[in-house]
This record gives C-alpha cells, structure tokens and sequence, in this order.
C-alpha cells in the first residue's frame, strides 16, 4: 500500500478516535507546530554543490534537491485523564526531482505521577510512521564508451563505475521510537 494511502488512513483513524474522546469529554491540545527536522537538514545538504560536464556546462544539484515546500508536523495531545494523555501528530513531508520525505504520523502517550506534592514523574513514549528520506537515481550519458546509465545524481561525475555510485544513494529513516523520563520538583 502506498504511503499516501497509509497516512491518510491513520490520519482519518485517529481523526475519528480524537473527535469520539472530545466527545466524551476528552480535551485535546496543540502541542506544537514544527517546520523542518534533521532529514530536512540531510535533504537541503544534498542539495549543495555540483560538477561540470565534459564541455564546460555546469551542473548545480540545487536543481534536483531542492524543494519549494519544507516539511511540516504537528502534535497534538488528547487528555484522557489527570496522569494520562495520548500524544499523536503527522507530517507534511516534502518532495523534489531527486529526493523525497514521505509523510509521517506520530504516535505515542504520557504517563505521569505525582510522587508529591511538590514533585512529578512523567514518561513519554512516542514513535513515528513513515517519514524515509529516499534520493532518486539519475540517467547519465556516458557516450559511446557506456552509453546511457542509472546513477546516483551527485556521483555521475566522479572517478566511480556508475553502477558503484548507486550503492551510496541516501535511504534514511527518522528516529523512530523516542522515550523521554522526567523528575521536576519544586524547591
């Protein structure tokens, strides 16, 4: 199943789950809104120099790797209790000629105790679907010697057989699961 398909069926799941527990009384927060994130950064980097052809053109990577919209996520917390939320979200994610991130959704809760009066224990546990940063291969010219090949766009030119350059394509996934434990205190 592509994941389009996925996010938008998570997204309408947790749409219904969200809007049954407002219903009952649950009350759901923004928690944040975030533009970009470490494979954004991965993403733009790639995008950064070039090479020049064999009669002088130069070939700038901006125009492959660049993408007019930046990924973009929310997150939400939905209050089932005093000590209890769940934490959900998605992403946007982005896309240019030669790389792309998938959208995402978070999903996750938080769990909290009051050891105190003056102090609270919390644990936050979330994990995030979809979101790979995948680059595309190019199609180099090679003339007669290879002809036309698969290559990894920012590689055509080096000293590397095409089809080694392949191997160092980027295929990333963010940090899928994230547990945070907090103690705070009032002094």
């Amino acid at each position: 199943m592509p994941i389009e398909t996925t996010v938008g069926f998570v997204l309408f799941v947790m749409a219904f789950f969200v809007s049954a527990m407002t219903a009952k009384g649950h009350e759901t927060s923004l928690v944040g809104i975030y533009q970009g994130s470490e494979l954004t950064a991965t993403a733009d980097h790639l995008g950064q120099g070039g090479y020049e052809l064999s009669d002088g053109t130069l070939v700038s990577f901006d125009k492959w790797y660049h993408s007019n919209w930046t990924d973009m996520r929310f997150e939400m917390l939905t209050q089932l209790s005093d000590d209890f939320g769940i934490l959900w979200g998605a992403s946007t994610g982005q896309r240019a000629e030669k790389v792309r991130i998938e959208p995402s959704v978070k999903l996750g809760f938080i769990l909290q105790k009051r050891p105190t009066a003056s102090t609270t224990l919390s644990l936050t546990v979330s994990s995030i679907l979809g979101g790979n940063l995948t680059e595309r291969s190019c199609t180099a010219d090679y003339g007669a010697i290879s002809g036309e090949q698969s290559v990894n766009c920012r590689l055509a030119a080096s000293q590397l057989r095409p089809s080694d350059t392949l191997k160092y394509m980027i295929n990333l996934e963010p940090s899928r699961l994230k547990i945070d434990l907090r103690f705070t205190g009032e002094f």
